[in-house]
């Protein structure tokens, strides 16, 4: 009897999926986006550079974007995107060779880059299609499920990182040291949830992926709440009720209602009260009157930021610079860190290295010059989003929810790339190409 030996199916279907790759760069994206869940274990907060499984594969997009510009098969990019993305790289040029530390600047040069042009641009040219745009939604949903199953299990089990002395603040799988990493992936992810749900509305739309897109944003809110994050949860239900008041203000009304109720039931009948949400709740309020350490902390940092902008107002004092002078220039009841602590890691007390203040940063290092090459891309991005959102409303919420967490919040951790994925997204529904006759496409 013979035997019939068969090749396992699995690298079959790995060889498939990289053939793809090329003709589907989405797929790319996607990837880049799950290999952010992937844990990158314990790192030095203070190092100059950190490399994430994401961020190789955003270079591999970045890599494959520019041989299909050599091969004439990227879209071509048109003068108002190259003018708006070339002027960060013209600012973070000049902060750079005018920095305090341009050996030291340089690498904060090259990130910047990468966040803020490279991996965009790549983004941009990706998404050919509606299909596209659905593949990376899909996987924002999908890496959010995944964080939120694993903070809700941190919170259930006590198993988080510390929040008022207990273990209970859900971290996913970023912990205690990126303590608000999972926030921003659940909230990437429910609002991408949302859009796809509310874009499934009408005859022609498919009910089943309605329905589960919809439970999918419903679950995600559990633990974003048990995240504590108080500035994902602003973010959150800012971008939120943009997303739904332009889709149907009487839907924005009753849920409205909805999330009132889902509010009661998750404070009172599951005792999330009890646990510090509504004290956090709360405290969102008491930020002028009667602040935390945490807010005092962030208070300090912007003005030290703003003193360090008067000391070099053009083109600021270099990427990386912040944390080189904050000492000479924070007031003296600064906290020297944030105190943090989970299972994995035990007690450790993090630098505070910025502002926490995406334009207060780009202020203090990139001085005027980089403040209006900044401000620029955003605002075109978002007047852009604002005018074409019925084509893209996920691009305009997610854009939404970054613009709003950088007032206090900046780039830094695992999530970071998440950020230009968010910025290329927002360009393709700012900026629409049409077909080329050439073969290639143009604005």
């Amino acid at each position: 009897m013979a035997l019939t030996l068969t090749r396992p199916a699995g690298p079959a279907v790995l060889r498939r999926a990289l053939a793809a790759v090329p003709d589907r760069p989405s797929l790319l994206v996607a990837l880049t986006i799950l290999l952010v869940c992937v844990p990158t274990g314990e790192k030095d907060v203070t190092a100059a550079v950190h490399v994430t499984p994401a961020d190789l594969a955003s270079l591999a997009l970045v890599a494959l974007t520019a041989l299909d510009l050599l091969r004439g098969r990227a879209r071509r990019l048109g003068g108002t995107v190259c003018l708006l993305f070339a002027g960060v790289v013209a600012a973070a040029g000049a902060a750079t060779v005018g920095s305090i530390d341009p050996a030291a600047s340089l690498t904060g040069f090259v990130r910047l880059v990468q966040v803020f042009v490279l991996v965009p641009v790549a983004v941009l040219c990706a998404l050919r299609d509606r299909r596209d745009q659905r593949i990376v939604l899909g996987a924002l949903v999908t890496a959010a499920m995944l964080e939120g199953a694993v903070g809700a299990h941190q919170y259930l089990t006590r198993t988080g990182a510390s929040y008022t002395g207990q273990p209970i603040r859900a971290v996913g799988t970023f912990g205690a040291l990126d303590v608000m990493a999972m926030s921003a992936v659940v909230s990437f992810g429910l609002l991408a949830a949302l859009a796809l749900a509310l874009g499934e509305r009408g005859p022609d739309g498919d009910p089943v992926l309605r329905r589960t897109m919809y439970a999918c944003a419903a679950f995600l809110a559990f633990p974003l709440a048990v995240s504590f994050s108080r500035g994902s949860w602003i973010a959150c239900a800012a971008a939120g009720a943009v997303l739904v008041l332009r889709a149907d203000a009487r839907l924005a009304l009753r849920s409205a209602v909805l999330a009132a109720a889902a509010v009661v039931v998750l404070v009172g009948g599951l005792g999330l009260g009890a646990s510090g949400v509504t004290a956090r709740l709360g405290s969102i309020g008491a930020v002028s009157a009667s602040p935390d350490q945490s807010v005092t902390d962030r208070y300090d940092l912007w003005s030290t930021a703003g003193r360090i902008w008067q000391d070099h107002p053009l083109t600021g004092a270099g990427p990386k610079a912040f944390q080189q002078l904050r000492d000479s220039h924070a007031p003296l009841r600064l906290s020297s860190g944030s105190d943090t602590a989970d299972a994995t890691h035990g007690y450790r007390r993090e630098p505070l290295l910025s502002p926490h203040n995406m334009y207060l940063l780009v202020l203090s290092e990139q001085g005027l010059l980089g403040v209006v090459a900044y401000l620029a891309l955003f605002l075109a991005l978002l007047l852009g989003c604002l005018r074409r959102s019925a084509g893209s409303p996920a691009a305009l919420a997610l854009l939404g929810w970054t613009l709003v967490d950088f007032l206090y919040a900046d780039i830094g951790g695992t999530t970071t790339v998440l950020t230009s994925v968010v910025l290329g997204l927002a360009a393709r529904a700012a900026f629409p190409t049409t077909p080329d006759p050439r073969g290639a496409c143009a604005e």
